[in-house]
C-alpha cells in the first residue's frame, strides 16, 4: 500500500536540513521502501520540506518510517501528514 509523507520543515531550519541530508539519504537506501521521493522548494530554489512516497503495509508502517527519519531525528520537520495514496500515472 502507498503512503505519502508530507513533510514541512521548520522555518530557518535548511541547515539542519543540510547536515542530516547524508544520513536521510542512507536511511532510504536501506529501508527499501521509498518508491519516490524529493524535496519541496521555497521561492528561492532552496529545500523546505519534502514528498516521500511508501510502499508498506498499513499507516502504521509509514508513521513509523517517518518517526525513525534521521531528519525527525533531529527536529527539522515543523509538520508531517501521513497520507493513503493511490498510483494512478507513472
Amino acid at each position: 500500500m502507498y503512503f505519502a509523507l508530507i513533510c514541512r520543515d521548520k522555518p530557518g531550519h535548511l541547515e539542519i536540513r543540510k547536515a542530516n541530508r547524508e544520513a536521510h539519504l542512507a536511511y532510504v537506501a536501506e529501508t527499501g521502501v521509498v518508491t519516490q521521493a524529493g524535496p519541496f522548494l521555497d521561492e528561492a530554489g532552496e529545500m523546505c520540506g519534502s514528498l516521500v512516497i511508501l510502499d508498506v503495509a498499513d499507516k502504521a508502517a509509514a508513521e513509523a518510517w517517518a518517526a525513525n527519519d534521521p531528519y525527525a531525528g533531529a527536529g527539522l520537520f515543523e509538520s508531517v501528514s501521513v497520507q493513503a495514496w493511490k498510483k494512478v500515472v507513472g
